[in-house]
């Protein structure tokens, strides 16, 4: 069974950084795209930022300069760089990995953004 374990979440004040983490346990991620999504508290989850097997980006409009998603095959790891963090930012951050006809998905790592 894929396993993608998410870590990095935290308490960050505004205008603060965080790099998660996410780790699979299968070498299914060799041959998955990657995601980031987040779901903030009453609101649906949305997309964050996505990363393909030969790493071509893709990101939400209000993360574009502010986020980094990138991958490491090596370590079977997605990672997202978190710059300049606002309060709206605070959500629970989920990881997954997909391609045509699977997708898994992490447990979650809470952000929160708070002064």
């Amino acid at each position: 069974q894929v396993q993608l374990v998410e870590s990095g979440g935290g308490l960050v004040q505004p205008g603060g950084s965080l790099r998660l983490s996410c780790v699979a346990s299968e070498t299914i991620f060799r041959i998955s795209a990657m995601g980031w999504y987040r779901q903030a508290p009453g609101k649906q989850r949305e997309l964050v930022a996505t990363i393909t097997t030969s790493g071509n980006t893709n990101y939400a409009d209000s993360m574009k300069g502010r986020f980094t998603i990138s991958r490491d095959n090596a370590k079977k790891t997605v990672y997202l760089q978190m710059d300049s963090l606002k309060f709206e930012d605070t959500a629970v951050y989920y990881c997954k990995a997909f391609n045509f006809g699977y997708d898994y998905w992490g447990q979650g790592t809470q952000v929160t953004v708070s002064s």
